[in-house]
């Protein structure tokens, strides 16, 4: 990805990258996501994307690391988040992913490439947004 993140977060449990309509973690090596984790990252998401501005989550499964659902109900209720993506080639990922999806209210969808996230991201903004302008 050539373009420059607005802001780089390193955290004690993930890298995040904040960029014009996406952010995109890293989660380290044998974390396991909790309700704590995912609060810091719903309010470093409530900060950059105020006002409404759209923007999906993409996360980067470099490391192999465990998720507690749970945190999947709480970042569907973000207003302003569109969409949720997994990128990963490992195919327990994959599994895991289909399960995951069950607790998310939202678009959700797992790529091989970030790349491939980055597109459907632009698909994704571009159809919520249309759904707001109409409400």
């Amino acid at each position: 990805m050539s373009l420059k993140p607005i802001k780089k977060y390193n955290l004690p449990f993930c890298t995040t990258e904040i960029y014009k309509d996406c952010m995109i973690t890293v989660m380290n090596e044998g974390v396991t996501v909790s309700p704590e984790h995912n609060a810091i990252l719903t309010e470093i998401a409530e900060f950059h994307f105020r006002n409404n501005t759209p923007f999906v989550y993409i996360t980067h499964r470099i490391n192999s690391y465990a998720v507690n659902p749970s945190v999947y109900r709480e970042t569907s209720k973000i207003p302003n988040l569109a969409g949720f993506a997994v990128v990963s080639k490992n195919p327990i990922q994959k599994q895991q992913t289909k399960v995951e999806k069950v607790f998310f209210d939202k678009d959700f969808q797992d790529f091989e490439e970030l790349e491939e996230a980055l597109s459907w991201k632009d698909e994704i903004i571009k159809s919520f947004s249309k759904k707001i302008s109409q409400k």
